[in-house]
Order: structure tokens, then sequence, then C-alpha cells
């Protein structure tokens, strides 16, 4: 039984992206659907399938002149310790380069739309 989706999802991406796989199965529910598909968006991830016949959802995995789209990870909010921040608090990362994924009132979300929407909520993890 895993107690963090999240953790789990993050950690399946970045592996299998260290190791060249093209695809990686995770397990399907609505939060991880929101966030893959908030992935998408950003540019992690190039298809976003659910399995038929299961509760998987298949993830394409995005490569640029061989090398991984997904180079590291790192989990914020964990389940003993939520973090939060206001929009304003929401700073870039990476020098734009990496991507802060934020669950908001409105809908999971990057922290690039989380500014212009200006609102703010739980730091989820943040991802380059």
């Amino acid at each position: 039984m895993i107690t963090d989706q999240i953790s789990d999802l993050i950690i399946k991406i970045k592996n299998a992206s260290a190791v060249g796989k093209a695809t990686v199965i995770v397990k399907q529910s609505k939060f991880i659907e929101n966030v893959v598909h908030a992935l998408k968006k950003a540019g992690y991830l190039s298809s976003v399938e659910k399995v038929k016949d299961t509760r998987d959802i298949l993830l394409g995995l995005v490569y640029f002149e061989g090398e991984p789209r997904v180079h590291g990870v790192e989990r914020i909010s964990k389940p003993s310790r939520r973090i939060y921040q206001k929009s304003i608090d929401i700073r870039t990362y990476r020098s734009g380069f990496g991507n802060t994924i934020i669950s908001t009132p409105k809908g999971i979300m990057t922290d690039i739309d989380a500014r212009k929407l200006k609102v703010g909520g739980e730091i989820l993890f943040k991802i380059w």
C-alpha cells in the first residue's frame, strides 16, 4: 500500500527518465490525474493515457537530444508536514528552468499559472 501517492509518482517519473524509458505506468486517482495533466502542460510529459480495463495511467516521457526533460524532483509538502504559500510569495525555481507544482483552490497548476491567477496553495513538489 502506498501512503504518499505524489512521492511515488514523481520518483517513478524521475527513475524512468534516468534509465531512458519511453513510458511509465502509475496508479490512477483523480488527484494523480490532475497532477500529471499539469506536468504535461508544463512540458515534462508527452502523453497521458488511461490503460484500458485497469486503474493505471500510462505516461509518455519527454527527451530532448537524448537527455531527459526531468533531471530531478524534490517533494516539499509531505503528509506529515504541509507547506502553503500565498501567491505573492511564490518565486521562480532554478531561474525559470524548473517548476513548482501547487495545489490551489482552482486546481493543480504550476507556479507560473498560480502567479498569473494570483492564487496560492499547498506546494506539492519542485521539478527540474
